[in-house]
């Protein structure tokens, strides 16, 4: 028997697979089709202390390689994820991710302080949401405002906190530092590229926001790189996504540091991905030889 199990931030993982947030709701649809238990962990879809409606269609599209998505983080709430979502999911037997999202940090801290009441084990703090007191420029592309946002939210945070760092940035290990200095006790990324998709013929842009967040296989090469360069940067555990397709995909984000994988864009594409990649991981280790996946975290051979 190979050892699939990992541990994040005091919290054990049944397998270093998580359903990453966005793509995979709160699991309700996918568990029609499997026991989504087999999951080590799900990162429930984006949440904000008060519901919110998204934005407009259209809002996602597919290209080339990937999907652009501009949902706008429609959602139910804190309080009805808590009260009609946590209790099901909790029953399955994996780790439950709260992921957090706000437009400033009193909403952040607020919907942070009401889950740190709640049975989930880990928040994720998405800092890629416009701060609407600084003219919507995003937490997570400033280094100071990623900082500040982790230290308030560390404040009412009594879970294990996991920071999700933005892509969009010019030095995403300088910020991985920044909120872990601040508090944080573990990273995950990235999150989308902001992309755009035009209509030819009508000359208007696809999606209603103009702009929205690309991911899928297109990303995975950025995202390997960036995982790889935080995880050289802080201590704290780096949990990798982007692109994410096949066990071989998940195996590489091992290899290059992450502690565990986030599984997105795949969850649309193949509705089974979450059993299909974690059966290829398996099958991976065993043609290696590799008793214990936690082998895997950190092997980069550089030449």
């Amino acid at each position: 028997m190979r050892n699939m199990s990992v541990e994040l931030c005091d919290v054990k993982l049944k397998n270093p697979l998580i359903a990453a947030s966005g793509t995979f709701g709160f699991g309700r649809e996918y568990d029609e089709l499997y026991d989504i238990g087999i999951w080590g962990g799900v990162a429930v879809k984006g949440l904000t202390d008060e519901p919110r409606p998204g934005n407009p269609p259209h809002r996602i599209t597919e290209t080339a390689s990937g999907m652009l998505n501009s949902v706008g983080l429609q959602n139910p709430g804190v309080d009805a994820f808590i009260s009609d979502e946590l209790p099901r999911l909790v029953k399955r037997g994996l780790a439950v991710i709260a992921n957090v999202a706000g437009s400033t940090a009193e909403s952040y801290r607020e919907a942070v302080r009401k889950l740190s009441d709640s049975p989930v084990d880990i928040i994720e703090l998405n800092i890629s949401c416009p701060n609407v007191k600084q003219g919507g420029v995003q937490f997570g592309t400033c280094l100071d405002e990623a900082a500040a946002l982790t230290e308030i939210v560390r404040q009412v945070c009594g879970k294990p906190l996991m920071v999700k760092l933005s892509p969009n940035v010019s030095d995403v290990a300088a910020i991985a530092r920044a909120v872990t200095e601040a508090g944080a006790d573990a990273v995950s990324l990235i999150n989308t590229i902001t992309g755009m998709a035009v209509d030819a013929v009508t000359r208007k842009p696809v999606l209603a926001n103009v702009t929205g967040g690309l991911s899928g296989p297109a990303i995975k090469p950025v995202a390997l790189r960036m995982v790889w360069q935080v995880a050289r940067a802080v201590s704290a555990p780096v949990i990798g996504m982007g692109g994410i397709m096949t066990g071989i995909d998940a195996a590489e984000f091992l290899i290059a540091g992450a502690a565990g994988v986030m599984v997105g864009t795949a969850n649309i594409t193949d509705p089974f991905a979450g059993p299909r990649i974690l059966s290829e991981l398996e099958n991976f280790m065993n043609e290696q030889g590799i008793e214990d996946v936690n082998e895997l975290v950190g092997s980069l051979k550089i030449y």
